[in-house]
């Protein structure tokens, strides 16, 4: 598995295992287990899951998953803007903890910029970084400018890693945001890399998978995975599509394809605003 070194020295997986919608519906829970720990079978340990995804209920289904397998796993969660301030900060990640049955968190991410001085989060995510409830801290859902204003902050220049929404139909950080992250030495952490869904029946994407004898999403992920420091995080809640998504590490996209794409799905022309889904 290819791996990113992140400030601190601690190493990330390329491809991992996301979770969103997860721990919403009891009919789907064991589906949603036993598809990731398929994920943690194969090798996929990089688990990225927030208090927000089923309001705490990914977090509980992902406990049953590392049960006894925690020393396996690089996990993920984030914090949700209104509970950022210093205190809340540590409060939520200590309910993110209780959740997860683990006492530390690989990566702990505000989910995205609200109201709170980022200066409060970061000194939130500092002490709990030196307790040892977390390695290592990030954001989700900066663009540039708040980037290079959270990095002049105490504790900012810590910032491991930035999670967005990338895929081949939304390309706008290619313009700034992933430019600047690489001169910086700070992983984008691709999220949506499907666009839930919707880019599958797009005709150039299927006609590339049919060519390979692969799926659409197969393209989709490998595409991403072959962009400079970008890590990918599907969801996962399949068994089928775990086994897709990880065969995807091998699939080496050929330059033509590469231009096809490009014309399919042009970069950007301009600056444009960072994207959310």
């Amino acid at each position: 598995m290819k791996t990113f070194r992140l400030a601190s020295g601690h190493s990330i997986p390329a491809l991992g295992l996301g979770t969103w919608r997860m721990g919403e519906t009891a009919q789907q829970r064991q589906a949603e287990i036993a598809a990731l720990r398929h994920g943690l079978d194969l090798g996929l340990t990089l688990i990225d899951t927030a208090e927000m995804y089923g309001e705490g209920g990914a977090e509980e289904v992902i406990a049953e998953v590392i049960a006894n397998r925690r020393h396996e796993v690089f996990l993920v969660s984030k914090v949700y803007p209104h509970n950022a301030s210093r205190q809340g900060t540590i409060a939520a990640c200590e309910r993110s903890l209780h959740r997860l049955k683990t006492d530390y968190l690989d990566l702990y991410l505000l989910h995205w910029r609200g109201s709170v001085p980022l200066a409060e989060t970061l000194a939130a995510f500092q002490q709990l970084q030196q307790t040892g409830k977390i390695r290592d801290y990030g954001v989700s859902n900066f663009d540039v400018a708040d980037m290079q204003e959270a990095v002049q902050l105490a504790g900012g220049s810590a910032i491991a890693t930035n999670q967005v929404l990338y895929n081949l139909r939304r390309r706008g950080i290619e313009w700034d945001l992933l430019p600047w992250c690489r001169q910086q030495g700070i992983p984008i952490m691709a999220y949506s890399p499907v666009e839930q869904g919707r880019l599958l029946n797009h005709p150039q994407l299927r006609s590339i998978a049919q060519q390979r004898n692969v799926t659409p999403a197969q393209i989709a992920i490998a595409w991403l995975l072959q962009q400079d420091n970008v890590i990918v995080i599907p969801k996962s809640s399949r068994i089928e599509h775990v086994n897709q998504n990880y065969a995807a590490l091998d699939l080496h996209l050929t330059a033509a394809e590469l231009k096809s794409l490009d014309a399919a799905f042009p970069p950007p022309s301009r600056p444009t605003a960072l994207e959310m889904l």
